[in-house]
């Protein structure tokens, strides 16, 4: 089969994977096609955490019998152990398969390279590598996720074109109260660029915001892509003193799925907010302004299988996130605006790192344009630890 016809179906595979975005994780995406001699797509299918089976194995019980001699296009290594499910290595050889065509090898240590010594052993031909960056991009919260028990994390935000998440604050206006652009008093970023945000808390397990925030905007952090998720998304606040208004928007749509971090539990606060369905737990402090150790709350959402956080700021939350050294990867979107002045609010407050040689770098980005803005994506470290 030629190369364009191989790349034409990785693609087709990549495509499916895309679907379990949401309802796949702690497992990875997954999509997996089988093509008869002919050319022909015989059977597809991709992974659902609750549908428990493998895409490749949806994808061979719906060819049958035309599985013989034909080709499993997937963009991920076929496991070659017991887990959920049995071997998915097995149920290819048993099929008769006579190629495989992947994307990449599992980062899974479990698996990493075992599934195609698997196959190659029972004869089958496998190739490996096309369209191995979008499937490494796909799946990199996996990645992070099964090599350290710990999960991807993303620091999001939008600012000006010099840096700042917001003008002044205005001594003569009361906090906001409605979600409608917070205290900044309008939005930074144009709509498709707002939209995309959306499609970003859809990608993640979890979000997180610092409680100032809470109570300058009163967000209520939803994923609104209306696009079918297997967990709620978890919306986490980080408040050293438990001062989360019990009248915000988060508290009142509370339904198991706000967690509150804190260093100092007051007894009465925290009972308030557990009768509202707020989860809330006490960590460690790590800096002198009492903090919540950012280390300790990664490691407690790799506890509860949360395998990637996007978090959403707060100038000090940002910084505290950057110093703890915990963020892997940066989403920063950027508008035509200028806001300057000493007083506007800059993308991350607090002591900054002392020298140049010190400075969090930003590796293998990409530029993305979303109408009239544009976004930086970018990582701090390899979330498959190269």
């Amino acid at each position: 089969m030629d190369l364009s016809a191989d790349e034409k179906f990785l693609r087709r595979a990549l495509d499916l994977a895309r679907q379990g975005i949401g309802l796949a994780s702690p497992n990875p995406c997954v999509g997996a096609v089988v093509v008869d001699p002919s050319g022909s797509v015989v059977g597809q299918g991709f992974h659902t955490y609750d549908g428990v089976k493998h895409a490749e194995v949806l994808a061979l019980a719906r060819a049958g019998a035309r599985a013989k001699d034909a080709t499993l296009y997937i963009n991920l290594e076929p496991c070659s152990h017991q887990g959920r499910t049995p071997p998915c290595a097995d149920a290819v050889i048993a099929a008769g398969v006579r190629r495989v065509v992947a994307c990449m090898s599992d980062p899974n240590p479990l698996v990493s390279g075992q599934g195609f010594a698997t196959l190659r052993v029972a004869g089958i031909a496998v190739e490996s590598g096309g369209l191995e960056a979008e499937a490494r991009r796909l799946n990199e919260a996996f990645a992070k996720f099964i090599r350290t028990q710990m999960p991807l994390i993303t620091l999001k935000s939008a600012m000006t074109l010099d840096g700042k998440i917001a003008p002044p604050p205005d001594p003569n206006s009361p906090p906001a109260n409605q979600g409608t652009g917070g205290s900044s008093g309008g939005w930074i970023t144009s709509g498709p660029a707002r939209a995309h945000v959306q499609e970003l808390r859809h990608e993640h397990d979890a979000i997180m915001v610092g409680v100032g925030t809470v109570i300058a905007d009163n967000p209520l952090l939803t994923d609104r892509t209306g696009l079918p998720r297997r967990r709620p998304l978890l919306r986490i606040i980080l408040d050293s003193r438990l001062r989360l208004p019990l009248e915000s928007r988060l508290v009142k749509t509370a339904q198991d799925d706000v967690l509150v971090f804190c260093s100092f539990a007051e007894e009465k606060k925290k009972q308030q907010l557990q009768a509202c369905g707020i989860r809330v737990e006490q960590v460690a402090v790590a800096t002198r302004d009492g903090y919540p150790d950012m280390g300790a709350i990664a490691q407690r959402l790799g506890e509860m299988e949360v395998t990637n956080l996007l978090i959403e700021g707060g100038a000090l939350v940002n910084w505290a996130a950057l110093a703890s050294g915990i963020v892997d990867k940066v989403f920063l979107y950027y508008a035509p605006k200028i806001l300057a002045g000493s007083g506007s609010v800059p993308f991350a407050a607090g002591a900054g790192f002392p020298r140049m040689s010190e400075a969090a770098t930003v590796k293998s980005f990409l530029l993305h344009r979303f109408g009239e803005d544009f976004a930086v994506e970018g990582y701090l470290r390899d979330p498959y630890g190269g």
